[in-house]
């Protein structure tokens, strides 16, 4: 069986992170591979941004998006409810629709492949008798500290952020407590203990893809492999499958973002955007504005709205920037309010930086872009991607003190946005992302490794499916 006789379905949990990340896989599976994909994506009462953003989407013909009917979980949550205990509930509500849909279809699939928070329906694939693979749209580091947490959750008492000593991943790079992801800042919160049971459900599919590749992450896709301490935590076979970032969208119009670019010199401005649920306090914005007045550097801003709301509760964001901000900077920046085109903005020559909060998506596709870093960690496993670009990496520098618990000031702005964009720091770190950036394209390139690694899944599907036939 060839891959164009392959059909496989990819279930995305509700929100635009989990959802782009599952369309871009499911992507590369048809438009690279010929592999037909079907894409059941779970959706809620307030998932109207995800729905419209699917009905625009242009995909390979070889994909088919079904937007499965809303769940409702409203009954069942408080304002205090965290958002990795919600997720695992809408997933729970959505397994008889993800059943029905499955069963429903005219050609059942050769395999199953779910997000990070759906493993409550590897059921499901049994049921089918579907091979069933997890995708960790992240890294591999961030993906065994998910599965490793079952053993730290025993081996170490109280809380992880009270801890003297960085926690211990065997074979891997150790974490600072201070580091740790979000559902590890309170063991007595119930998405602590979802959270464990979503990554000791990752090891029971029959492998994981991680969106990284074998020379960003070799020490820790050895241990993955290799490290028979960690075996017993982890039990399947991981496949480094990336970097998949989405593609640059087709348009017959260039945006006035774009035109503005063409008018800069190369590698002059810095691109700062916290993503599309990244925010700040109010405070930090008009901070944080100062100082790229004070860099006297180029910029492009995607802001929006602040967290807290400010004092003005205004609806537009250009309305927490300092007075008289946008008129002081017109002539070397440019102020986008809530979304740009962030892919087509990194790949373009006048960029030479990104300020960023870390996510994995925007932190690949800076790496594709060959552009350098400041980090800016918020929230879920950001600190650790930061962690990883500061230290390992050393392709971005990030602030002193966390900016979760403390203001970051102007002037540390300004120095973090000078260093990347004037010094010599910054062209090292430039240097050394245009390296990463080559070795992200050979890893995805014909028999690259990325591209191997998926091959090889392909074909234990293939596999299977003949064994099923037969």
């Amino acid at each position: 069986m060839d891959n164009a006789k392959l059909h496989v379905a990819i279930v995305s949990s509700p929100g635009m992170g989990h959802v782009i990340p599952v369309l871009v896989l499911g992507n590369r599976l048809a438009t690279v591979h010929g592999v037909r994909v079907t894409i059941l994506v779970i959706t809620t009462s307030n998932s109207d941004e995800e729905c419209r953003f699917l009905k625009t989407l242009t995909l390979s013909t070889l994909v088919r998006v079904i937007a499965l009917p809303p769940v409702d979980i409203s009954a069942k949550i408080t304002p205090a409810t965290a958002a990795v205990t919600q997720l695992c509930m809408s997933v729970r509500e959505a397994l008889p629709i993800i059943r029905s849909s499955i069963a429903s279809m005219n050609c059942c699939p050769d395999a199953l492949i779910l997000d990070l928070f759906c493993p409550s329906a590897i059921p499901i694939a049994r049921e089918f008798n579907l091979p069933v693979y997890a995708y960790a749209p992240t890294n591999a580091w961030s993906t065994t500290l998910f599965m490793y947490i079952q053993v730290l959750d025993k081996e170490i008492e109280g809380q992880y952020v009270e801890q003297k000593e960085p926690l211990r991943i065997p074979g891997c790079k150790s974490v600072r407590p201070e580091d740790v992801v979000d559902p590890m800042l309170d063991r007595n919160d119930q998405q602590y203990h979802d959270y464990i049971e979503l990554g000791i459900g990752l090891t029971r599919s029959d492998g994981i893809l991680v969106n990284t590749w074998e020379d960003l992450e070799p020490t820790t896709l050895k241990a993955l492999r290799e490290n028979e301490t960690l075996k017993p935590a982890v039990k399947v076979s991981v496949y480094p499958i990336g970097p998949l970032t989405r593609p640059v969208e087709p348009s017959s119009l260039k945006s006035k973002v774009l035109e503005w670019l063409d008018e800069q010199p190369v590698d002059s401005v810095i691109y700062v955007s916290f993503g599309s649920g990244g925010v700040l306090s109010a405070d930090q914005i008009k901070e944080l504005a100062f100082g790229l007045e004070l860099s006297q550097q180029r910029f492009i801003w995607v802001v929006r709205l602040p967290l807290d709301g400010g004092l003005s509760k205004s609806d537009d964001p250009l309305d927490y920037l300092p007075d008289g901000f946008l008129n002081r900077t017109k002539n070397v920046g440019f102020v986008v309010p809530l979304w740009a085109q962030q892919v087509e903005i990194l790949g373009h020559p006048s960029v030479g930086g990104f300020l960023s909060h870390c996510g994995w998506n925007s932190t690949l596709e800076s790496i594709s872009a060959g552009v350098p870093m400041i980090a800016w960690p918020l929230y879920a496993e950001q600190k650790l991607n930061a962690a990883m670009l500061t230290e390992d990496l050393g392709v971005a520098v990030r602030p002193e003190v966390l900016a979760t618990k403390k203001m970051v000031e102007r002037a540390e702005v300004e120095k973090m946005v000078r260093m990347v964009m004037q010094q010599k720091e910054g062209q090292e770190m430039r240097q050394k992302m245009k390296q990463l950036k080559s070795s992200a394209d050979d890893g995805l390139s014909n028999r690259g490794s990325s591209f191997s690694s998926m091959y090889n899944v392909l074909d234990e599907i293939r596999l299977n499916s003949r064994n099923q036939n037969h």
